[in-house]
């Protein structure tokens, strides 16, 4: 039967209409006849369900249209008189039937002028019957359509006034067609049919017996049960028609990862969920499960379970409901999973809060986070009520599975939160970790691997054991990574960075991403910076204010770089007659590496990281092995903040094994590192070797720092303890040798000493204590043996110098007078708490220049004088990458940091660290 065009055109007259039915649905039909300027006479519905009325009542009432609620129409198959006679009272011209599951007596049906017209979700004459659109998918028909015929005494057998149809895929499910198709196209087709019988138009064409079928209801759960004697292709049809609802269904043997309890006289139900058809060659790994009647076992692995069916055509099922609860299928043998809830902005709370308002109003009850949506009494229809009214409300685009996979009222707006943030998976923050009471508050933090955003094992099964330098006792065992484990980690980025949301969202949108991660970061400040006392040994007020507090300032100024990163156009030569535009694109380079150090863990990672991200990277980073905590707990945060599995990826290990392949592996094409020279040497020659992947190195440091007599002495002192103690001395670029005028320098040296016995030595956590201690023992070995030496050629080690006779890492803040330019501490960095003095004379200005120029290191440098043009002299001649003048270690996240010489090359922060995550094409047009 040919479908029948509908002419858009204005009804001749207004007719006095009678809807019955309910949903949704029905409620838009409502809107749209109203609009079209006829006069809804009555609305005939279903009675409520609990406190919850029809969307049909309930729009009704609003307009003041009379309402009529019944359980039925009639009783043993004869019309009820008092209903008869309330229904003829709104004397209505014609009925329109959108949606209705009641059967409407013929005295109601042939009652109106214009008798009745019925929608129905098939191409008549083929599915008739209540599971039309089921049967259009189970069938696999390649087209679908709707129906709008006149109502009569046979089942769904009227004359046909409109039909349209539309193409259906293998890929479409029962929620695709009706919201593609038959939801919004049937709600004006509904109306426009109205219109045509007011204006004289509407045909009548009798439906043909030929090809004509009628499908069994699937209400009765014997209908849902899955046949896996058929082959793949009509298994797949029978999964995703009953996909929304009720659900494909089988039972199986209890059973583990291992083994099958065939034994056991329970079976476990399973209804299957997000059915496609298996594209890939290759065999997936994964782990069994036996289901009855297929001949070979099914695989869980990480996109899903992997049907095999009888004729050895596969299929892949994404969602599976067992025993009443909706999981993701990859989930079926883990047990005890823990959810993290998301952290929420202020005004995806207020988001939370109007949608508990529609929740409300859908469910007529109150609203608590564990509600369950359909426990509560909703249904499908009520699904597609809510996807519709959170679209209106903030504009997130929900599909129907995302409520069927996050009944619960927290599940629905921690996904609706993703989905608002451009993340479109749900993602459920699953790990094994420690949890700790430690300085009057709990911490948790996570000790696996951090892999396309999720925590997962290592391949080696090997562990890192980290240390709390405090007091030398095991915080915890994290996993180690393997050179397999980086290869997955940086493919994930490879395929996050070419195909994942990341790859597709603005600029902006990414800007925003990574201030929501920095207003996380400053929610969990306390427990970072605390999580970095125990594994650093970082004193705790100094950790909030600079190792997380200038993190977080760094997330925040990079984020604002996001939308802001552009190219140029350039004037060049036409080729004439032709001319020709030239213009620069900057881009990101894609998969990039950054290796960190100890000793500020969490700011290291964040003044390379947020810059590469900021960029449009994805990025693979290995945190010192020694401390990875906090970039864990980073990782964690992450995730809540909604950044798309992928972009970041985290792999505590070792330097030999995990770094090396990081420096190795072809698809990294940047890396960058802070550590020793040696390690950066090598390191560099990886990269070259490997595939010329770019570099940025920030290498040792051996910073000079002259004091003038005429300087502010007191100021002097200060900031030059500073710039020596700092961090307990763990700072690249700490004053490692001062140059002090000698007309100053017994007074400095006394003042210095006098002030670094003051300083309080202890647990990092006490709120008083200024030096906590090194790091990790052989750190603090090495510092030993430095001064040793020192001694050893001749150097006068005026206090300090040796460990501290207690539990913990514990070193002595060590001040060295006498230092000649020939001995190993005038040359060599030790990047511990050892102030190194020499004297030199003011009318030698060249020559302390020269000797402060004399290291092969230029990373910093500083000049304390009151003369500015001294000052300016120096900051000029002083050969490093940073020149403090009267101040020390006054780094911002706006000002670029990196050295030159065996210090490396290349910028963290300010914005010239963009330009190390960026590469610049050219393109010319000719025109």
């Amino acid at each position: 039967m040919p479908p029948v065009s509908l002419l858009n055109e204005s009804p001749k007259k207004q007719l006095r209409v009678a809807i019955i039915g309910q949903s949704t649905f029905a409620a838009e039909v409502f809107k749209l006849l109203q609009k079209d300027g006829h006069e809804i006479v009555g609305v005939f519905t279903v009675l409520d369900k609990g406190n919850r009325e029809d969307p049909l009542a309930t729009i009704a009432a609003q307009y003041g249209i009379p309402v009529f609620k019944y359980k039925t129409w009639r009783i043993k198959g004869i019309v009820i008189p008092e209903v008869l006679e309330q229904y003829k009272s709104v004397n209505a011209e014609i009925n329109v039937l959108p949606f209705c599951t009641q059967f409407i007596p013929m005295e109601v049906i042939l009652y109106p002028k214009y008798q009745s017209i019925c929608y129905h979700p098939s191409l008549l004459p083929r599915h008739r019957g209540a599971s039309s659109i089921n049967w259009t998918l189970i069938e696999g028909d390649t087209t679908c359509g709707l129906s709008i015929f006149w109502a009569d005494d046979g089942l769904d057998t009227g004359p046909i006034l409109y039909q349209k149809s539309f193409p259906v895929t293998m890929d479409d499910t029962v929620d695709t067609l009706y919201n593609k198709y038959l939801y919004p196209e049937g709600i004006k087709a509904l109306a426009e049919s109205v219109n045509m019988v007011a204006s004289g138009t509407a045909p009548r064409i009798n439906q043909t017996e030929e090809g004509a079928t009628y499908d069994p209801a699937l209400f009765k759960p014997e209908t849902h049960q899955i046949d896996w004697s058929k082959g793949g292709v009509a298994l797949h049809n029978f999964i995703r028609g009953l996909d929304s609802s009720p659900g494909a269904t089988t039972f199986i043997k209890p059973q583990t990862k291992d083994s099958v309890d065939e034994a056991s006289e329970a079976n476990i139900e399973i209804k299957f969920f997000g059915s496609s058809l298996w594209q890939a060659e290759y065999e997936t790994r994964g782990d069994n499960l036996v289901i009855p009647g297929l001949e070979k076992p099914a695989v869980i692995h990480e996109a899903g379970l992997l049907i095999t069916a009888n004729d050895d055509v596969k299929l892949n099922i994404q969602r599976l409901k067992v025993n009443g609860k909706m999981i993701k299928a990859q989930n079926f043998f883990k047990a005890n999973e823990e959810k993290v809830s998301l952290e929420l902005t202020a005004d995806e709370k207020q988001f939370v809060e109007s949608a508990r308002d529609i929740w409300k109003a859908i469910l007529r009850i109150d609203i608590e986070e564990d509600t369950d949506f359909f426990t509560s009494g909703a249904g499908s229809m009520d699904v597609v009520r809510l996807v519709e009214e959170v679209k209106e409300l903030a504009n997130i685009e929900l599909q129907n599975e995302d409520i069927y996979m996050n009944t619960t009222f927290e599940e629905f707006c921690n996904i609706a939160v993703l989905k608002s943030r451009g993340c479109s998976k749900n993602k459920e923050i699953v790990y094994n970790g420690v949890e700790m009471e430690v300085n009057k508050m709990k911490i948790k933090f996570p000790t696996q691997l951090f892999i396309n955003g999720e925590f997962v094992n290592s391949d080696s099964e090997k562990m890192l054991t980290l240390i709390n330098p405090t007091d030398e006792s095991v915080i915890c065992k994290v996993q180690s990574a393997s050179v397999n484990d980086v290869d997955k980690a940086v493919k994930a980025a490879k395929v996050a960075f070419e195909e994942g949301e990341w790859s597709k969202i603005s600029a902006r949108e990414r800007g925003q991403l990574l201030f929501k991660l920095a207003d996380l970061m400053e929610q969990h400040k306390e427990e970072l910076a605390t999580i970095e006392s125990i594994d650093s040994g970082a004193v705790y007020t100094l950790a909030l204010k600079t190792h997380v507090g200038m993190s977080i300032d760094t997330w925040r100024y990079f984020a604002g770089w996001c939308d802001k990163i552009q190219g140029a156009t350039i004037p060049i030569n036409h080729a004439r007659p032709n001319r020709n535009l030239c213009l620069t694109k900057k881009e990101p380079i894609g998969v990039c590496a950054l290796i960190t150090p100890w000793n500020y863990p969490l700011m290291m990672l964040s003044w390379k990281m947020a810059a590469c991200l900021a960029a449009g990277n994805t990025v693979v980073m290995k945190p010192a092995a020694v401390c990875p905590l906090t970039a864990l707990k980073f990782a964690e945060l992450s995730v809540l903040a909604g950044i798309p599995p992928g972009v970041i990826n985290i792999l505590p290990g070792s330097g030999t094994v995990c770094g090396q392949a990081l420096a190795d592996h072809p698809l990294v094409r940047k890396l960058g590192f802070t550590g020793s020279t040696e390690i950066g040497q090598t390191i560099m020659k990886s990269c070259a070797v490997s595939n010329m992947k770019k570099v940025s190195l920030e290498l040792g440091g051996k910073s000079p720092l002259v004091i003038f007599e005429d300087c502010d002495l007191d100021k002097a002192v200060r900031n030059g303890m500073a710039a020596v103690f700092f961090n307990k001395g763990e700072n690249c670029i700490a004053a490692g040798r001062l140059f002090v005028e000698e007309t100053i320098h017994d007074e400095f040296v006394r003042r210095v000493v006098e002030e670094t016995k003051k300083m309080t030595i202890g647990d990092p956590l006490h709120r008083g204590t200024a030096h906590g201690p090194q790091n990790h023992k052989a750190h603090m070995d090495k510092l030993i043996e430095f001064c040793e030496r020192g001694v050893k050629e001749g150097a006068k080690l005026v206090y300090g110098g040796k460990r501290l006779d207690r539990k913990g890492y514990f070193f002595m803040p060590a001040v060295f007078t006498e230092v000649t330019d020939d001995m190993f501490i005038a040359k060599e960095e030790s990047f511990g708490p050892i102030m190194i003095i020499s004297k030199f004379s003011s009318k030698r200005v060249d020559e302390v220049v020269r000797r402060a120029n004399a290291s092969e290191y230029g990373l910093a440098s500083g000049v304390f004088t009151r003369d500015v043009s001294r000052a300016l002299e120096l900051a000029e001649r002083l050969d490093a990458g940073t020149v403090f003048v009267n101040t020390y270690n006054k780094t911002d996240v706006a000002a670029p940091f990196g050295g030159f010489k065996r210090s490396g090359f290349g910028k963290d922060l300010g914005q010239e660290a963009l330009n190390e995550y960026l590469k610049t094409k050219c393109i010319t047009i000719e025109y």
